[in-house]
């Protein structure tokens, strides 16, 4: 068993352990080791290329989980796609790049967390990316032109573009039919982000067309530094800790090379960036986690942390499809793999980075709260079932934890400031049609279509990632728990609703054939009752998961300090969306960049680094 030292060894290479590596080895006295499980595709097609999202799906570059069985999601078992590569899952996502609201942001704090507010992080997003210019005739077609300002302070290593056709008229029609229901965005949302649609950024760089990335934004232009290296196909086995009180992590156990194992060693700390559904697995095969858990598969116990792999929660959503005018531009050509269609594509984006293949089609995002048509009685109805569900929280180790999370969002969604809901609007139909209660999957339908997501912004429900046994090499056991909480389902079905709102204005008329037609039959959501029963059989996975390391009081159901240092032992710290304690409005992904980048600050200040 080889090894050797560094001064900071980070596990896991990506989205928010490369924005640490950048940052740690910024200074060249410091020795930065990082290991990644995946391999380094910063030159793969697949990845660079945004339409290409689609086919790295359960390829090399994906962990390619899967939840357990959702009892209130008729017993589905839900597809997980997480980055397997460098850059993690920055290198496989649909490249949505926004800010939650401030609110979201400012509930850190009163969770408990001193000096995590919006104020204190709107640097960091600021720090991450570098908004695009636009000039005055694109802002219009945008449908941003109203904006009373944009975030021009913003010059981060990751680029982001308004990407695909800055002149589609759904930007402008989609801002249109949420300001006449009387929702608006006002400004940039990265300077206040409000109720109302908007034109979204992407993580895609205005000039290439290519994904920006951990990995080729924040590594690539420094991967030649003498004090950084960077250690692909590397699989974490355990942290190591000495014997002293309280525990010191002093190293990391991995294997590399046909499965040889080998130890590093850490002279000031480890940083687990593992993700939120990797790093409580490692912490609790290295000893860390509720002691019944670690005891039952044989593992010595080093800090007994029962809320390791607790409070999993992430953003279930719906997809509702509708036929698109025929002259309207869509990408479902692509998503049925038509030869013709693929290969104009390909020669266009070869030749000048033009056409279909420099977006994934998702222009538009809204912030939605529960949509103010409904009567005061449904208002009623629901601050009811708010009441039901503090009543119904148990008594035990999770109650002060679930509480504080039941009072924050009582506040959220009862407030018409505050988002509730998301919609997306997306250029194609989804991958294969809607089929309730039935195993067949369909190939994508003859024809162009367009599509409303919808997610909830604030569940309720929270689940659980665990270890399965004592081997590395088994999955996590995920169990996300949707719908738990009735709470949720009643919001999600009342937002897959009021899609037909927004599909029957008249903005729409030129967009969609009318009347409106759906493409699945199964989808109509007339009653409120259809609205569940098709939440029920077809919600899924945002793949937003956060919150299993949580940065909370560990009195109150927290993982890290807000130093991000876990409790009970020394030189140990989570910095990924498994520290993030509450979700953030919508995708996760500048929230993440934004939160490592102020934990290298944090970790650079402990030390008294430059």
């Amino acid at each position: 068993m080889s090894s050797h030292s560094f001064d900071f060894v980070i596990i896991g290479g990506g989205t928010a352990g490369l924005v640490l590596a950048n940052r740690l080895s910024e200074d060249p006295t410091q020795r930065v080791l990082v290991l990644e499980a995946g391999g380094d595709l910063t030159g793969d097609l697949r990845v660079i290329t945004p339409a290409f999202f689609q086919v790295l799906l359960e390829s090399k570059a994906d962990w390619a989980f899967q939840t357990e069985p959702q009892a209130n999601l008729e017993g589905r078992r839900i597809d997980v796609n997480q980055g397997k590569a460098l850059g993690g899952s920055s290198a496989i996502n649909s490249h949505i790049f926004i800010p939650p609201a401030k609110s979201r942001i400012d509930a850190w704090e009163s969770l408990g967390n001193d000096g995590w507010n919006w104020d204190s992080l709107w640097k960091y997003y600021s720090k991450a990316y570098t908004s695009p210019h636009v000039d005055e005739a694109s802002r219009t077609a945008l449908g941003i032109d109203e904006w009373t300002g944009m975030n021009d302070s913003a010059r981060g290593p990751i680029k982001t573009s308004f990407s695909g056709d800055s002149s589609h008229p759904i930007r402008k029609a989609w801002v249109e039919a949420f300001k006449a229901s009387g929702y608006s965005a006002e400004t940039d949302p990265f300077l206040g982000a409000s109720v109302g649609g908007f034109s979204a950024l992407a993580s895609i760089h205005p000039d290439t067309k290519e994904r920006s990335y951990a990995a080729s934004a924040y590594y690539a232009p420094i991967r030649h530094r003498q004090n950084l290296h960077v250690y692909t196909n590397a699989i974490v086995e355990k942290v190591l800790f000495d014997d002293g009180q309280p525990p010191k992590a002093v190293g990391v156990r991995y294997k590399r090379d046909n499965n040889a194992r080998k130890t590093v060693y850490a002279t000031k700390e480890v940083i687990l960036a593992a993700g939120a559904l990797q790093s409580p697995k490692i912490l609790e095969l290295s000893g860390i986690g509720n002691a019944k858990i670690l005891r039952r598969h044989g593992i010595e116990v080093v800090e007994d942390l029962p809320q390791v792999g607790e409070n999993l929660h992430d953003h279930p959503g719906c997809y509702i499809t509708y036929e698109a005018s025929d002259d309207i531009e869509t990408l479902d050509a692509l998503m049925r793999r038509e030869p013709e269609a693929l290969g104009e594509a390909m020669k266009q984006y070869a030749e000048d980075r033009s056409g279909m293949l420099g977006s994934l089609g998702i222009y538009s995002y809204a912030y939605m709260p529960l949509p103010k048509h409904h009567s005061e009685e449904d208002r009623g109805n629901l601050e009811e079932l708010l009441r039901q569900s503090r009543d119904a929280l148990e008594d035990g180790p999770d109650r002060a934890r679930s509480e504080l999370y039941h009072d924050l969002a009582v506040k959220t969604l009862l407030d018409p400031k505050d988002a509730s809901g998301v919609y997306v609007a997306v250029l194609a139909q989804p991958a294969s049609a809607v089929e309730p209660n039935s195993d067949t999957v369909k190939d994508p339908t003859p024809g162009k279509f367009f599509t409303f997501g919808v997610m909830l912004s604030q569940p309720l429900s929270r689940g659980s990632v665990h270890i399965g046994s004592d081997q590395i090499s088994a999955p996590p056991v995920i169990d996300p728990n949707y719908l738990s909480n009735p709470i949720d389902l009643e919001l999600l079905a009342r937002h897959v609703q009021y899609v037909e709102t927004i599909a029957t204005s008249p903005a729409f008329e030129k967009i969609l054939k009318q009347p409106p037609r759906r493409r699945d039959p199964s989808s109509d959501t007339s009653t409120l009752v259809q609205a569940k029963d098709y939440v029920r059989s077809n919600a899924s996975s945002m793949w937003h998961f956060c919150g299993t390391c949580a940065m909370l009081p560990r009195e109150k159901g927290g993982v890290v300090d807000t130093r991000l240092r876990v409790y009970g032992v020394q030189n140990l710290r989570v910095v990924d969306a498994s520290a993030i304690p509450l979700i953030s409005t919508a995708s996760l992904q500048a929230t993440v960049y934004a939160f490592a980048e102020r934990a290298a600050d944090l970790i650079k200040e402990a030390h008294g680094l430059k």
